[in-house]
């Protein structure tokens, strides 16, 4: 009868009460009622930070009339609708009242029940005046009780009616100091901290870790105030933070720290697709529910992919397609708790993947002007830590950073400006572990921003991240290091820069090699941001990235790390010398055996690109090593059903390459590779360029061999004539290619994308804009930290992808010396509307 709430299952100041229903019999809602009534009293016991007048009313009321409960129970009438009307009140109401006497001793809640002290004071008093109502319709005269339990009950009818419930003087005094901390804030003053002091010995906040507990749940609340798009109260919750962050980082300097949850680069990235039962996945979003709630269909969706999809205007359910009756979503609590305490069993946070439910992007601005100017203040107090602190003092800062920076853009900037990045790149290299753990975590979150990226390179940053990643005090700082690398190489100067280094490719393949299930992951998405460059692939293969690849997915059972892996190997493959090292490195039966028994979708995408790639690059005996494969073709077609639009098209193009040598035989296959012998004039012209299903298709042009082909980057037209090989590539960007040909069979490898200038024979830029490398990295970066996919690094990756989306122009003149010709191409490109090109030779 009784509804049992988890604390956490509950919104603050809500109360979710359920109403007896009706038939009930008076027995059992009064054997209901003395339990909930026992419940409430027991609550004279605990600590209550405000409200203690009110509360110490209605306990007393409330104890009272379970004397009163008890008396009867064993002279109670079967028949008189009266009672069970005024039972059935009393227990809803009785409900009401155990929440808020739960929200008013709830952990963390203390500093937002005090500022919302006279919504809580009304709410008492509401309630009390419902108890008095409930009791004026009870016949007491037709109870068989004393007449001094008689006069108890009608006394407590009476005082409920008149009481008051008025705001504790105490809690008044103590809302109008936290107002004028604000104003102080927000008129650029430091506070008195005497007056802060008060304020926090009347809540009993007397330790860091309790100062941390109450921004958490400030915290969870803001995040939830925005999710729901109810930003009414984010105002003053963000000056909260922004006060007790202060109190934090200043007032408890000296105070134990570094409880609260830490997950950033060091946390446990096992994945669900290998632990988790299906059940536990939402049907929309295929990730697991942090907060399940049920539609009117009877289906269970995470709460964020269901609003996103009604907010679409989809009246259907998802799952079955029945029009939904209402858009009400009912909390499914038990399924949420199964999904803790699966989570718990199994060592399984789910901080990951609560804040792909958040937009951090809100976070730019701050949320109230006090907040702002208490981070001011703080920074710059952290930052003098930094600089002259103690030992002790400087770790504690760093730490004090983490957490500041960790999911708010505003607090990033603010510490940028004051100059604790030259200090915290310092710290690397202390002989302290936890100095420097806590140094190269918070250069991690600062490097997340745009100018902490550049203010880590200014101040040479790099060789110390780099002294951690090699030699790091701990293994987490050196996966720690990895991860910063990342972010740094997000720009492509930057990514040049780095790349450069000869230290950085060996030290991040030896952390694939020897690190943790997470170092070994940080690694891999470091390295794919790198070969975002293609200067930078020669130098990954020269450090053995292949076989430490290889050797990982043939050992390694966790499906999301091999995943990783499986797009790195796809990015170098791309280019000849990578398939040359991957099957070097015998990698073509662990490729295959990743694409038979993964349970990743996106693994087995990478499988077929690969093989895509290594058959194009490395001809026929790879394709008649594929052919011989019987288990090969009906995965590839399980995947024309299955895979995504692009995963499609490459598995048709994969399939057509094996069929095609089936047919043909052997050393006459040819497809799209400029060892084809050069065609008869006469021959027919095959054109049919614009044919989605045709991945290659082959037409001849006089004395030369043309290609086109349209995969996942981009189409183009390869064109090799007796001298020079031609690519023109365009989609995302336009790329070009030179160079000159021999005898012997050729592959381009300078491409253009950037178009800022061009040679005879000579053409230098870089490929820089991958749509699925922009999906991998988008992936890895939910992957750390508490950053949500609108984290700085995606906006700027799709900026930078999207700058490459206007009209261009392209004049090309090269010059055939051997021959005496003159090339004069002319392309006009039009994004997702055609490509325009004028070929004149002569």
């Amino acid at each position: 009868m009784i509804q049992r709430f988890d604390r956490n299952d509950r919104r603050i100041l809500t109360f979710p009460a359920v109403h007896p229903c009706e038939g009930i019999s008076p027995a059992t809602l009064l054997d209901s009622l003395i339990a909930l009534s026992r419940n409430i009293c027991n609550f004279k016991s605990k600590f209550f930070a405000t409200q203690r007048r009110n509360v110490r009313e209605t306990i007393r009321q409330v104890e009272i009339l379970l004397i009163f409960f008890e008396e009867i129970r064993d002279h109670l009438p079967s028949t008189r609708d009266s009672i069970v009307l005024c039972f059935a009140e009393l227990h809803t109401t009785f409900q009401k009242l155990k929440f808020l006497l739960d929200d008013c001793t709830r952990e963390g809640a203390k500093t937002w029940m005090l500022m919302k002290a006279h919504s809580v004071a009304s709410q008492f008093r509401v309630l009390v005046r419902t108890v008095a109502t409930a009791l004026d319709v009870l016949p007491l005269n037709s109870l068989n009780v004393s007449r001094e339990i008689k006069e108890l009950v009608l006394m407590v009818a009476n005082q409920a009616h008149r009481t008051k419930m008025e705001l504790d003087p105490e809690d008044e005094e103590a809302v109008k100091r936290v107002i004028l901390i604000w104003n102080q804030f927000e008129n650029k003053f430091q506070p008195d901290p005497c007056i802060i002091k008060k304020v926090l010995d009347y809540l009993d906040i007397t330790t860091w870790t309790q100062c941390q507990k109450e921004i958490k749940f400030l915290e969870d609340e803001i995040n939830f105030e925005c999710s729901e798009n109810h930003e009414r109260e984010v105002p003053m919750l963000s000056s909260i933070v922004g006060f007790l962050s202060y109190c934090r980082g200043i007032l408890f300097e000296d105070s134990v720290y570094g409880i609260a949850d830490q997950s950033d680069g060091t946390s446990n990235l096992e994945t669900l697709t290998c632990l988790n039962p299906e059940d536990f996945r939402c049907p929309i979003s295929l990730e697991l529910m942090t907060d399940p709630v049920t539609v009117s269909t009877g289906q269970t969706y995470d709460r964020a992919s269901i609003q996103k999809w009604l907010k679409s205007g989809n009246l259907l359910c998802p799952k079955t397609g029945e029009k939904l009756q209402t858009t009400e979503l009912v909390p499914n609590f038990s399924l949420r708790n199964l999904i803790q305490q699966f989570c718990a069993d199994n060592g399984i946070s789910l901080a990951k993947y609560r804040k792909k439910n958040r937009d951090i992007s809100r976070t730019i601005l701050p949320g109230s002007p006090a907040a702002a100017e208490a981070i001011k203040f703080l920074s710059e107090f952290l930052a003098s830590r930094l600089y002259f602190g103690s030992v002790q003092q400087k770790t504690k800062a760093a730490y004090e950073i983490r957490l500041l920076a960790k999911s708010n853009i505003f607090n990033r900037s603010v510490l940028i400006e004051a100059a604790t990045v030259p200090a915290l790149l310092q710290m690397l290299c202390t002989s302290d572990p936890s100095m420097q753990e806590n140094s190269i975590s918070a250069l991690l979150k600062l490097s997340k921003h745009s100018n902490g990226k550049k203010a880590i390179i200014e101040n040479g940053g790099l060789n110390s991240i780099l002294g951690v990643l090699e030699n790091g005090l701990k293994l987490e700082t050196k996966q720690i290091a990895a991860a910063v690398i990342f972010y740094v190489s997000s720009p492509r100067e930057y990514r040049k820069l780095i790349g450069e280094n000869p230290q950085v490719f060996p030290a991040l393949v030896e952390l694939i090699e020897e690190g943790t299930s997470c170092g070994k992951k940080n690694a891999i998405v470091a390295i794919f941001g790198l070969l975002l460059s293609h200067r930078n692939h020669e130098r990954a293969l020269a450090a053995g990235i292949v076989p430490a690849l290889v050797n990982l997915l043939a050992s390694s059972d966790k499906v999301e790390l091999n995943t990783d892996a499986l797009a790195v190997l796809a990015t170098l493959a791309e280019r000849t010398e990578g398939s040359f090292a991957i099957l070097e490195a015998s990698a073509l039966p662990v490729i295959l055996s990743q694409l038979q028994n993964t349970t990743s979708r996106a693994g087995k995408e990478y499988c077929v690109s690969i093989l895509l790639f290594l058959c194009i690059n490395s001809g026929a005996e790879v394709i008649a090593a594929l052919v011989r494969e019987q288990a090969l073709m009906p995965l590839l077609y399980s995947l024309l059903t299955e895979g995504s639009s692009q995963a499609k098209k490459r598995t048709r193009s994969l399939i057509k390459i094996l069929q095609r040598f089936c047919e043909t035989g052997t050393s006459r296959f040819k497809f799209a590779m400029a060892t084809e012998q050069p065609k008869p004039a006469a021959e027919d012209v095959k054109m049919d360029l614009f044919e989605d299903d045709d991945e290659f298709e082959e037409f001849a042009i006089d004395q030369a061999s043309v290609t086109w082909s349209h995969g996942r980057r981009c189409r183009g037209v390869h064109l090799r004539l007796d001298s020079l090989y031609l690519i023109l590539g365009f989609g995302d960007g336009i790329d070009v290619g030179v160079q000159q040909c021999g005898p012997e069979r050729i592959w381009p490898d300078k491409w253009v994308t950037s178009m800022d200038f061009f040679k005879s024979y000579s053409i230098e830029s870089e490929w820089e804009d991958k749509e699925e490398g922009k999906e991998v990295m988008q992936q890895w970066e939910d992957d750390w930290d508490d950053d949500d996919v609108n984290d700085d690094f995606s906006l700027q990756l799709r900026k930078e992808l999207e700058s490459n989306t206007e009209k261009k122009w392209l004049h090309l003149h090269i010059a055939f010396p051997s021959q005496h010709w003159t090339m004069l191409i002319l392309l006009f490109w039009v994004p997702d509307v055609s490509i325009c090109f004028a070929l004149f030779i002569f």
